[in-house]
């Protein structure tokens, strides 16, 4: 029975408007960076807890700049959690987007792959004769077994 998880039809001009958004995205968001694996192991993380740390600390220094030593950088770190702030609700929106996407991909390539399946099924079923069971055997190399040799003495030793 075939499955039909999503049908999606995107014409010429939606492809070149998602393409022209993402290049506006790509543009517009130019100031991000890429950390490398180490730079992403060794920075300190700002996670759920410690952002409130992070939000009271900066705000009490703030009430209190006679605290504040010139090279803290407080400044720098309210703009910071501030663009984070504005970043973070783009960047949740994008995840969104992206898992959906993602989870369109999943069920294209499933629905490929049922309909593949039903197909080489009938193929094996009702191929037999008719010239297409070298072409079948060809496609069927994905299901192929795997043979485990036995193990001869010398292997044992």
């Amino acid at each position: 029975m075939g499955q039909n998880l999503i049908s999606l039809d995107l014409n010429e001009a939606e492809l070149a408007a998602i393409d022209a958004a993402l290049s506006t995205l790509e543009e517009q968001l130019g100031g991000l960076i890429d950390l490398d694996a180490e730079q992403r192991r060794s920075l300190p993380k700002m996670g759920d807890k410690s952002e409130a740390f992070c939000r009271q600390t900066l705000n009490l220094l703030a009430q209190n700049p006679q605290l504040v030593p010139p090279g803290l950088g407080l400044d720098d770190a309210r703009r910071d959690l501030a663009h984070l702030d504005v970043l973070r609700s783009r960047t949740n929106r994008l995840r969104q987007l992206v898992g959906r996407a993602e989870d369109s991909e999943i069920a294209l390539g499933s629905d490929v792959m049922r309909a593949a399946l039903e197909g080489y099924a009938l193929l094996k079923l009702m191929g037999k004769g008719s010239g297409l069971e070298t072409l079948r055997q060809d496609i069927g190399a994905r299901f192929g077994r795997r043979v485990s040799r036995a193990k001869s003495p010398a292997d044992a030793a």
